[in-house]
This record gives C-alpha cells, structure tokens and sequence, in this order.
C-alpha cells in the first residue's frame, strides 16, 4: 500500500487539490519536498498539533522530505483560521524560545539529522521586506473579496477582523512561494482548518511563477461529537512533560470515549491499519484493553518508552491495586504553605493542579467527588495535616484523576 492510499486508510485525508495527481507523487518512487506550518504561539506543542507531527513522520518513512516551517514571521500576526478574538502579540524573544521548544519535541517524530528534513523559520524572508515593493509583487494576485469569503475569516467578520490579520493568509501564500523557489517545494499540508490559506499559496505559486504546486490537509482531531480533542477541565493537553505529564498524558487517552479509541489508533500511532481494524470489531469490556493499547503507544512516541511504561505501571497500581504508584503526578508542599501546621482541601486542589480554582474546588468538595487517602471529603473548612503530607497524601478527583502531595 502506498503511503497516500495508507493515509487514506487511516482516515486521515480530508481535502486535497488534485487527488489523482497527490496519489501519484505520494506512492511513487520520486522524493517529494512538502511542508507543513507551525507557528509558535505557545512554548510546547498540543495535541492538536499531534496529526500535523504524524503527517510529517509517515511521509518521511515513505521517503519523502519534510520541511518543517515555523512561523516565526506569522507568529508575530496570527492566524485569525477558528478565533473568536484576535491572538496575543508575542515577542521575538518569545518566538525563538518556542521554536526551540518545538523543535525538540518533534525530533521524537520526524529525523532531521543530516538533511533528512529541514527546519525553517519565516522570520527570514517575511521580517526584512519592503512593503511596497510586496504589495506590487504579491498582493496585487489576492482579491479581498475571495479572501473575505473564506471560511478563515467569515467568522471574525462579526467581531471585528483587523487588517492586521488580513495579511496572514497572503504572507502564508508567500511562504509557499519562498519554499518552492529555495527547495523544489511542491506541497503544502495542513489541517483541514487551513484549506483556503493552502489555496492561497498553490495559486500564488501558479500566477507568478507558473509552477505547479499541490495542497492536502488532514482530518482535525474530533471526537465523534464534533468537539476538538486535547482539552481537560485544567486546560490544553499538552506534549511538553512539564505541562502535562506523562502519566496524566497517558490517562488522557486510556480515558477517551468508546467511539474515538479506534481513530484515534489510526491517526496518531504507527500500528497496522489491519492490526487496528481487528480491533474495531471489539466492543464493551474488551475496549478497555484497546485504549489501555492506545494511551501506551501514543505515551512511547512522545515521552519514550521508559516514561510509557512507568504511567502503564501507575494506572495499574492505581485502578488494579497490583504496582508501585511512584509515578503517579506529583507536587512537593513548601513549609511555608501550612497555616497552623495544615493546608485547607481547596487550596490544596488548586496547588496540585487537580482544580483550576478555589470555587471549582469547592463545588468538587461538595458534590463528593474528592477522596484523600480513599476518605471521601465533603467539608470545604476540611484541612491536611503536615504530618499527613510528610507520609504523601493521595489525592483522588472522581474515577480517574489521582495526585500526590507531599511536604
């Protein structure tokens, strides 16, 4: 099976500019530079950004060079494609130490060791134009009215479209152009939430250098209620150990719902499509060994397989009774956090992590979805005692979301 007809199995195509022609390219025996963008909003990649990452990989396995781009330029807009509001403004500085972050964390992936994919930023081609001459050479092929009929930008309408962000589409455009001339690069891939920004591009490419150029975006991770995967009551999952760890990371998708666990096999890990589609025949109970097979191979790809054992080895200690919980999450308590030699159940929710504030605490407290050592806690003036923290105390919310605290 080639890797397009593969990609296709796995349900991960959405919309593509010339299928026949993709299919060709992608199954055949020619390398094919593509890229695919991402800007640095934030100093960790997500789990949204975990199909992108995916795409990357499965093409460089079918011989086929990525080109990471990071919108070090574009980062410093915005894209306007699925907000409500225009994007926080972030520094150069900022910008840089978030490609670096990312950079690291998708090398667990893709390998860009001697010229096997390529990193690029652009910042380097965006940042030291000349407005008017860009104007003159690129904007001029860009009809604002087809741009403000585009899905990317409907939406904001409402609110109020700065044309700040207007430009983004034109310098992602311009990206496309710049990759093509500098690295023979003919493809753009993306989520399926940047179909008209691809198109942008593909034409650009086309009218001013009368190049042909594909564009392929990939399916949005969605659960099978239309709802975005990757969010949790304390926010983004993230890939970044620091922000989400391993262990939570692993019970994200050891908790995903019956209906999403055999998607989300075939996008986000490298299984089989036919092993996997072995397990779609599996319902109730034997699902549970499905998605315990899922959080564990998505935990290996991006923490290791060390990191995946030891959450494996935690949630089973946890929910079986049968391992050392060492490796459950944990949050080590200063001294001068106690008052009178304790710390009140609400603060202690919202310092490990396991309640985003005292008011969500307190409703968790009082509908009796939090236990300390297995004790179901009801009372918000309930407090845990310094020599209880000096032993750890388990904190529990719910079925599934443990915590250590210790001093």
């Amino acid at each position: 099976m080639g890797v397009f007809d593969e990609l296709r199995a796995r349900g991960m195509i959405a919309q593509c500019t010339d299928e026949d022609k993709l299919r060709e390219l992608l199954n055949g025996d020619k390398p094919v530079a593509f890229y695919i963008g991402f800007d640095p909003t934030a100093d960790s990649l997500h789990v949204g950004h975990f199909v992108a990452v995916m795409l990357l990989a499965h093409l460089q396995r079918a011989g086929h060079k990525p080109i990471a781009l990071f919108g070090g330029g574009t980062g410093m807009i915005g894209d306007p494609s699925g907000k409500t509001d225009m994007r926080k403004m972030l520094t150069r500085e900022d910008i840089d130490h978030n490609i670096e972050c990312f950079r690291k964390q998708m090398s667990r992936l893709v390998d860009f060791s001697d010229g096997k994919a390529l990193i690029v930023n652009n910042a380097d081609w965006l940042c030291g134009l000349n407005y008017i001459d860009f104007l003159r050479e690129v904007g001029v092929h860009f009809s604002v009215n087809r741009m403000l009929a585009a899905e990317c930008y409907k939406q904001r309408l409402e609110r109020g479209l700065s044309f700040f962000e207007l430009n983004y589409m034109i310098m992602q455009s311009y990206d496309f152009l710049v990759l093509q001339r500098k690295y023979g690069c003919i493809m753009e891939l993306g989520g399926d939430d940047q179909w008209s920004n691809i198109i942008g591009g593909v034409e650009l490419n086309r009218r001013m250098d009368g190049k042909e150029s594909y564009g392929m975006t990939v399916k949005l991770l969605l659960t099978s209620d239309g709802r975005k995967m990757g969010k949790t009551e304390g926010g983004a999952v993230w890939l970044d150990p620091q922000k989400t760890s391993p262990y939570d990371f692993y019970q994200y998708w050891r908790n995903v719902d019956d209906a999403d666990v055999i998607n989300c096999l075939k996008m986000l890990t490298f299984l089989p499509v036919e092993e996997i589609e072995l397990h779609a025949q599996k319902t109730g109970g034997e699902l549970n060994a499905v998605k315990e097979l899922l959080a564990f191979e998505v935990t290996k790809l991006i923490h290791g397989e060390e990191e995946a054992f030891k959450a494996q080895a935690a949630a089973k200690a946890l929910f079986a009774g049968g391992a050392d919980d060492a490796n459950v999450p944990s949050t080590v308590l200063g001294e001068e956090e106690l008052t009178d030699g304790a710390i009140n159940i609400l603060d202690l929710l919202v310092r490990t992590g396991l309640a985003p504030s005292k008011a969500e605490a307190r409703r968790l407290v009082q509908q009796g979805g939090i236990r300390t050592d297995g004790e179901q806690v009801t009372d918000i003036s309930y407090t845990v005692k310094r020599e209880s923290l000096a032993d750890g105390v388990l904190l529990k919310k719910g079925k599934k979301a443990f915590h250590r605290a210790t001093l």
